[in-house]
C-alpha cells in the first residue's frame, strides 16, 4: 500500500516495487525497490509527465529533500518526479557488511554484487516504468553515476525515454579503468595545486599531519585506521564547489596540546571519520572500479596500480623531498578494506570483483550512434570526478546529444546552480536554447 504525506509545497508518496534480482532469470529470486514520488501540492490531481531521477554514486540512495529544495523545485513545475533508491541503496534491499553474509561466502557475495551495476539498474527502471507511467516514456535526470546509467539506458532501452538530461556524468564508452585513472591523477594534482594557491598555509599543515600519521598509528573513534594514504584521500572534497574551503577548515585545527605532546584533536578525528567511512555507502567502494568493467580484462585495483605511475603522490617521498603532500580523490584502493571497519568483512568479495573477467558491456556504441532520444549534458570544465575529455568524446559519439560545457560550476552544479542548470539542460534537449 502506498503512503502519501505532505511537506511544504509538495505531496510525497512512498512507492514499493518487486523486481528480479537477475533480470536474465525473471522467474527467480526477487528484490524490493523503494522510490519516493514527489508532486507539487497544487498539481497533485493533474496528469503530469514523469521525471525519473538517477542518483550519483554508485551506492547512494536518492536525495532526501525537505519540501522543494534545490533542483526539485524546478522539476515540480512540470513533472511528477520519482526519486529512486537504486538497488542496494537506501531502502531498496540495502547491501552492506550486515546483509551480504546472507548470500553466503565471499564468492557468492561477489556474484551477488555483480548484479548491482548500471545494466541491472536500468532494467529495474524499465520493469517499474509501465506501472508508473502507464507505458509512456519518461524523462530522466542523471547526476554523475546517474549519467552513466543514462547512457546504459539509451543503449538498451531508448524506447523508455522521452528526454534525458545529464549533469557531470558522461562516461567514456570504451575506456578501461586504467585509462580512467591515468586521466584522473593529473586532474587531481591540478585541484590540489589550486587549493594550495588559495590556502598556502595548508601546505605545512598537511605535511605536519602526514608526518604524524607516518610516525604514529592512529585509530579513529569508529575503529577506522587513519593511515597517511587515507588522509590523502580527503582530496575527494576538492571536487565540490565548497570542498577546498571545507578542507582548509578541517586542517586548520587538526592538533591539540596534551600532556603527551601534540595529538590529533577529537574534533578533527570526528570529522575525518565521517568523511572517510563507507558505512553508509559501501557499494561505492565495492563497485567503483567494477562500474568500468566491460570485457574480459579485470579492473585489478586500477587506481592503486596507476598511482605508481605518479610518484609525486607518495607522501613519504614528499616529506623527504620537502615538497607539498598531494591529496587524492575519486579513487578506491585495496587498503580501504583494511582501514575501514565497515568494509573489512567484505575484503575477500572485493578482491574477487577486482579479479573478475566476465563483465558484460554497459554501452552499445552502434545504437548510441543512431540515437533519437533528445539528450543534453552539462560537462564541467575541470570536473574532478569525470574527465571532461572523455565526456566530450562520448558526446560526439551519441547522435543528437547537446552539451553545455562550463567552468562556472564544479561537479555539484546541479545542487549549487539549481534551478538554472536544470532549466538550461531541458531547453537544450528541446532545442530551445
Amino acid at each position: 500500500m502506498s503512503l502519501s504525506y505532505r511537506q511544504p509545497g509538495v505531496v510525497l508518496t512512498d512507492r514499493h516495487f518487486t523486481v528480479p534480482l537477475d533480470h536474465a532469470d525473471p522467474g527467480g529470486e526477487t528484490i524490493e525497490l523503494y522510490a519516493r514520488e514527489a508532486v507539487a501540492s497544487d498539481k497533485a490531481d493533474r496528469e503530469l509527465p514523469w521525471l525519473l531521477y538517477l542518483q550519483g554514486g554508485p551506492g547512494f540512495g536518492a536525495n532526501r529533500f525537505v519540501g522543494r529544495q534545490a533542483w526539485l523545485d524546478r522539476a515540480l513545475k512540470e513533472y511528477r518526479v520519482l526519486l529512486l533508491d537504486q538497488r542496494g541503496t537506501g531502502r531498496s534491499t540495502p547491501v552492506n557488511r550486515q546483509t551480504l553474509p546472507l548470500r553466503g561466502g565471499p564468492a557468492a557475495q561477489a556474484d551477488h554484487l555483480a548484479r548491482f551495476r548500471a545494466d541491472s539498474i536500468v532494467r529495474d527502471c524499465e520493469a517499474i516504468r509501465p506501472g508508473i507511467t502507464g507505458g509512456a516514456p519518461w524523462t530522466t535526470l542523471g547526476q554523475s553515476f546517474g549519467g552513466f546509467c543514462t547512457l546504459t539506458y539509451l543503449s538498451f532501452f531508448p524506447e523508455g525515454l522521452s528526454t534525458s538530461v545529464i549533469t557531470g556524468g558522461l562516461p567514456a564508452l570504451d575506456a578501461h579503468a586504467d585509462d580512467v585513472y591515468r586521466a584522473a591523477y593529473p586532474r587531481m594534482e591540478r585541484k590540489v595545486a589550486a587549493h594550495y594557491a588559495r590556502y598556502p598555509m595548508d601546505v605545512e599543515r598537511a605535511r605536519r599531519i602526514a608526518e604524524h600519521l607516518l610516525d604514529h598509528e592512529t585509530v579513529l573513534p569508529n575503529g577506522y585506521r587513519l593511515t597517511v594514504e587515507a588522509f590523502q584521500s580527503l582530496g575527494l572534497m576538492l571536487g565540490m564547489s565548497d570542498g577546498s574551503h571545507r578542507l582548509h577548515f578541517l586542517l586548520e585545527d587538526a592538533f591539540v596540546r596534551t600532556p603527551a605532546g601534540a595529538e590529533l584533536s577529537d574534533a578533527f578525528q570526528e570529522q575525518v571519520q565521517g568523511l572517510l567511512s563507507y558505512a553508509g555507502n559501501p557499494l561505492y567502494a565495492l563497485l567503483h572500479e567494477p562500474l568500468y568493467g566491460q570485457d574480459t580484462r579485470p579492473t585489478a585495483w586500477a587506481a592503486e596500480r596507476v598511482r605508481a605511475e605518479f610518484p609525486q603522490f607518495d607522501a613519504a617521498k614528499s616529506l623527504a623531498g620537502d615538497t607539498p603532500v598531494l591529496f587524492t580523490g575519486e579513487t578506491v584502493h585495496p587498503w580501504v578494506f583494511d582501514t575501514d571497519p565497515a568494509l573489512r568483512p567484505l575484503k575477500e568479495a572485493a578482491e574477487l570483483l577486482a579479479a573478475r573477467t566476465d563483465w558484460q558491456p554497459l554501452y552499445d556504441p552502434a545504437r548510441l550512434a543512431v540515437n533519437e532520444v533528445p539528450v543534453a549534458a552539462a560537462v564541467y570544465h575541470d570536473d574532478l570526478y569525470v574527465d571532461a575529455g572523455h565526456s566530450l568524446r562520448t558526446a560526439r559519439a551519441v547522435r543528437g546529444l547537446r552539451t553545455w560545457v562550463t567552468d562556472e560550476f564544479e561537479h555539484d552544479g546541479l545542487r549549487t546552480g539549481a534551478p538554472r542548470v536544470l532549466d538550461r539542460l531541458l531547453a537544450l534537449a528541446r532545442d530551445e536554447a
